[in-house]
């Protein structure tokens, strides 16, 4: 059985392939974070942080809805984002010049509301986004929303939203960042962005995913490489590559005297 989709459907997947001896593999949520470091370009960590969140209409297991962001950069960061994704286009997917589609459904479109409304509950900042957005055509438009002033124990921050929806979360130095880009039960995709080979390499090992970033949105995987991630989000081999090819396949070993 090879499986996407939630974590609580995978698990009891899992649990009745184990029970009949079935192989499996599943690829399920992710809550995952995007660090952007002091010495980071400004432009570069802007664009890949709105690619990560918002591109796909945020509804990619990979997006990053986390933006873990260290304090000599966090107050420009948040204000290039403001004006960064006041530039974003919403509307029909197909049409020319749109950057991001509708949300898939009424019911998605409520989740994500919803937990726009639990974030603001929380005393979180709305800094951008927050309502629909009226377009030529019907759809579940709605607009890219950021939050900032937010902490690692708010929902908005520990629960897969699987809209275009993020937050910002200010820490001390890379150390805090990393602790905290750790702290959950998920572990798909991971970004950094830094012009620091040391914390890059020391991201790289000591990120608790099973995809890695540096300098590049989370959500940009290629095909021919394995695809998979760790704790709550993966578990069996990986999908994509050889992995994917392994996983279906039966080996056997033959003696001939």
């Amino acid at each position: 059985i090879s499986f996407t989709g939630s974590v609580g459907v995978g698990r009891g997947i899992a649990a009745a392939c184990v029970a009949r001896g079935a192989k499996v593999q599943l690829e399920m949520g992710g809550k995952n974070p995007q660090i952007v470091l002091d010495d980071a370009d400004l432009k570069v960590a802007v664009e890949l942080a709105v690619q990560s969140a918002f591109y796909s209409t945020g509804q990619r297991c990979t997006a990053s809805s986390r933006l873990i962001v260290t304090a000599g950069i966090h107050d420009r960061f948040v204000e290039a984002m403001a004006v960064r994704m006041a530039s974003i286009k919403v509307g029909h997917a197909l049409k020319t010049g749109t950057d991001i589609g509708p949300v898939v459904s009424q019911a998605q479109l409520e989740q994500d509301l919803r937990y726009i409304e639990i974030g603001r509950g929380e005393g979180a900042e709305l800094i951008a986004g927050g309502g629909l957005v009226s377009c030529d055509t019907e759809g579940y438009f709605l607009a890219p929303t950021l939050f900032s002033n937010s902490s690692a124990e708010m929902r908005i921050s520990r629960e897969e939203i699987f809209g275009p929806v993020a937050n910002v979360v200010r820490v001390a130095d890379y150390e805090a960042a990393l602790a905290m880009a750790n702290d959950t039960e998920f572990g798909l995709s991971a970004g950094i962005a830094t012009t620091s080979l040391k914390y890059a390499n020391h991201f790289k090992r000591h990120a608790q995913a099973g995809m890695v970033m540096v300098n590049l949105p989370t959500a940009g995987v290629d095909y021919h490489v394995p695809f998979g991630g760790r704790k709550g989000s993966s578990y069996g081999p990986r999908e994509q590559g050889r992995y994917a090819a392994e996983f279906y396949t039966t080996v056997k070993t033959s003696y001939i005297g």
